[in-house]
This record gives C-alpha cells, structure tokens and sequence, in this order.
C-alpha cells in the first residue's frame, strides 16, 4: 500500500481535521523542565540568566554565583522530579474535563524531557532519570484521553546566544552539544533582529529528531512555536508532515499539527493562536494556547494567576468561534503541580461536569455570541477583554439542541436578542443545563426572555439549553 501523502502543500492539504479534536474542544498543555528549578522570571530562564542586565542575570550571580562556575547545565542534577507521578496528573487533567494532554518534550532550553537518542541531555540519562515523556503517555491513554507533545527544537538555535556574549560555560566546548549552536539573536522582537539561517545540518538534525518523537512515543498531536514559521524550515516541514501523516494512517490514528502564522498553507494543519482568540468563527478548526498564570508558562515562585471564572469565559469564547482550547500548567521541580493550579482546574472541571455537553461535541452556531464585552482578536490578547456580564452570550450547538452561554451568573431575567423570533428561529423550549426548575420563558420579536431559576445550578456561566421547532 503507497503512503497516502507526500512532501509537498497540495499533497498535505489532503488531510482533515481529526473527530476526537473537533469533538474534545479543551486540553492540557504542560510545561515542565529544568528550567523551573530556580523558579524566577519564567521559563526563558535559561536565556535571560545570561542577558547582562536582566532581572535573571542579577538573580543568578547573586544567588548561584557566576555563570563560569554555574551555569544552566548545573540545574539538571537538582531536577530531580522525586515525587513525579503521572497518573496523579492525569486523574486531575480528567477532572478538570480536559479530553488531551500535550507535554512539552523539548522546550528551546534543549533539554529532552524523553529517551532521545541524538543527545545524552535528556531525562532518562540526567535529572528526573525518567523516561517523562514515555510515562505520561502511557498514564493519559490509559484514561482514555489523547496524547500529543509539543517541541521547541527550533529556537534552540538562537536560544543560549547570550551565553556566547560573557564568560560563561555556554562557551566551554565540553557542553558544545547541549548549549550549541547558540548563535546571536536580539531582544527586541518589535524588529525581529538579525538572526544567521539554520543552516542544513541543524536542519536535519531537528527533523531527525522530530520523527523520532513520532515513530517512538506516537502522538496524536504535535505542537509547534512560531519561529518554525522561517522559511529555511519549509520542506523540512512538509517532509515531517507527510512522515507524521503518513505514519498516522499506518497506525490508524487521527494526527494534527498545530501551527502558528502562515507556517502551513489553510488545511494542512490546525492555526494556534499563542494567548490570543479570534473575534469571529472560523471555519476551520483552531486553537488558543494560553496558560493559567499570565506571567509564566513554567513553574516560578510569584505567579500571576488567573480566576477560574475567566478561563471558563474563555473557554466558550473560543468554542463558539469553531476553537479549542489548549491550557497551560506549569510543575514544580519535584513534580507536584501547585495548588492554585490544581484548584483551577478542579473549578473548571466542575463547571464542565454541569456544562459539558454545551463545549465537548459542540459546533458553532451561524453567529458565536452577542454582548457589550468586546474580545480582541490575534495573539497576546487574552487579558486584554474586560469582564464578561450577564449580557454577554456565546453559542453552540449540538445535535437539535443551541446553547446560550450566559458568561456571568444571570440575577434578573435574561434577555437573548439572537433569539428572537426576526431571527426565524421558533424556540419550543428553554432549559438551564444542570437545574431541575422549569423555566418561565418567552419569545418576542426581537428577543427570547427567560427568567433564570431560583437557585443557580453553577458558578461563573450558566447554559440555557434552547430548542427549536
């Protein structure tokens, strides 16, 4: 049997967007690694402790000494990940409500956190001595959900650069093959400062390395950051992406890719927008990367976290507009998520135990929502909004039924204007999903009035669940 794709845009774009992603609509996203060992900034720790005049650089010569005698290399012993325990995390992604689970295998510091065959900084031979990667997947297929893994391989070109610009370890030959290539690359991402090209031996080694992750840990979904988007990585991509697909259809598997800009041409793999939402549906599938703490990715000690109320507010946002999305929790050196995290989580999982069948299997309505509170589109956008209200609606729909997420708890009577009888819609009843109290409602002109119940039956939003004749 010939492999049904090819290295080529009109080949991949063949693909189709799996059941189980347009289904699942909400993921766990996992940053974890060295890097959260000293637990200051965020997780370009790495980087930025070798930037002369950062916060990271002060921290570290004040704390660890020099970055001659301890450099980023000397955190992998004190990365032990003791009290690591896969199923404990996949139980509490289970509860949260979350359908898949993407570890990050390789983040830009270049470290592994798999059995990587191209380079002994990796977690089974240093740090956790653990296959990380392998028993995570092994813990979320078990519950039933789907695994994925992102990499970052690619920034790790430019990414300890700033070791090269001081007396550091990042310039010791001996750890060449963990620091390297560490060419120059600025800070100042408003003009994107001169980088060289990955040149081509980076290039096949990244893909080497890329199908490795594939062929070995067979995951359902790979993520990728937004600097793959260099032109230099084009066929390598279509290259990994016939390899992935391919195998995908070998093992009988739906597989996705996740990417950011206009790295892959419109169906060929799924648009992540990192922290960010669109302001309208679209069409094909998409995605919200973004985390529950605004300040980090990674574990740090002052975190900036967000309520659960405004992840749920999120989480229907992007939904309604044909979105999944993709949330971030960062471990701690030892392995234990942190409390504020877990009790998000748990706040959220709680709200889909009453609202799921409005999120998980849903599919846009012909218009996403109605109300005062605007949500901008695009990237880094998503603590820009102000406070949902009870005005505030979005919508999905599911099998005969449409979904009016109302995205903050409705005190008086609800007015839904994109109910109306001008719509054309005829509503023949109303329900909040998990009340048992029947509903006093009506439909007019030019809105659906519905008084909510007595007691609500959730925190944040409530669902009116509308059915029409």
């Amino acid at each position: 049997m010939s492999a049904p794709y090819e290295a080529t845009w009109e080949s991949l774009t063949r693909w189709r967007t799996p059941a189980w992603y347009a289904d699942g609509r909400f993921g766990i996203f996992v940053h974890w690694g060295p890097y959260c060992v000293p637990a200051f900034g965020n997780e370009w720790y790495p980087r930025n402790m070798y930037a002369q005049g950062t916060a990271e650089f002060r921290h570290h010569v004040e704390t660890y000494g020099p970055q001659s005698r301890f450099g980023y290399k000397d955190f992998l012993p004190l990365f032990r990940a003791e009290r690591f325990d896969p199923d404990a995390w996949v139980d509490l992604f289970r509860r949260a409500g979350a359908r898949y689970v993407v570890p990050v295998a390789e983040h830009h510091d270049g470290f592994a956190m798999y059995d990587c065959s191209f380079s002994r900084w990796n977690s089974v031979q240093m740090g956790p001595m653990r296959d990380v990667l392998g028993e995570l997947a092994a813990s979320v297929r078990r519950a039933g959900m789907v695994f994925g893994l992102s990499s970052h391989r690619e920034e790790h070109w430019w990414f300890m650069g700033r070791g090269m610009e001081i007396d550091s370890d990042v310039r010791d030959p001996r750890y060449a093959d963990f620091y390297g290539p560490a060419m120059p690359f600025g800070d100042d991402w408003s003009i994107r400062d001169w980088v060289p090209r990955p040149d081509g031996r980076f290039l096949e080694e990244w893909l080497a390395r890329t199908c490795e992750l594939v062929d070995k840990y067979r995951p359902q979904l790979v993520w990728f950051d937004g600097w793959i988007n260099q032109i230099v990585f084009q066929p390598y991509l279509q290259r990994f992406a016939a390899h992935y697909y391919n195998r995908g259809a070998e093992w009988g598997l739906e597989v996705a890719i996740n990417y950011k800009g206009d790295t892959f041409p419109e169906g060929a793999a799924v648009l992540d927008i990192e922290r960010g939402q669109l302001d309208g549906i679209r069409p094909l599938l998409w995605q919200n990367d973004t985390s529950i703490s605004r300040s980090s990715w990674g574990y740090v000690r002052e975190q900036d976290y967000k309520a659960a109320g405004d992840i749920v507010g999120d989480l229907a946002d992007v939904v309604s507009k044909n979105g999944c999305l993709l949330l971030n929790v960062g471990p701690r050196a030892d392995g234990t998520i942190p409390d504020p995290e877990r009790e998000v989580l748990l706040e959220v999982g709680r709200w889909l135990e009453v609202n799921g069948e409005a999120i998980h299997g849903s599919r846009p309505w012909h218009t996403f929502g109605e109300g005062p509170t605007q949500v901008p589109g695009g990237a880094f956008t998503d603590t820009r909004r102000g406070a949902f209200t009870s005005a505030d609606f979005r919508f999905t729909t599911r099998d005969d039924a449409i979904y009016a997420i109302c995205l903050s708890e409705p005190r008086v009577e609800t007015i839904i204007r994109s109910l109306g009888l001008s719509s054309g819609s005829k509503v023949t009843g109303v329900r909040m999903l998990g009340s048992p109290q029947e509903l006093a409602w009506r439909q007019e002109e030019t809105a659906l009035r519905v008084t909510p119940p007595s007691r609500l039956p959730c925190a944040h939003a409530c669902v009116y669940r509308v059915t029409l004749g």
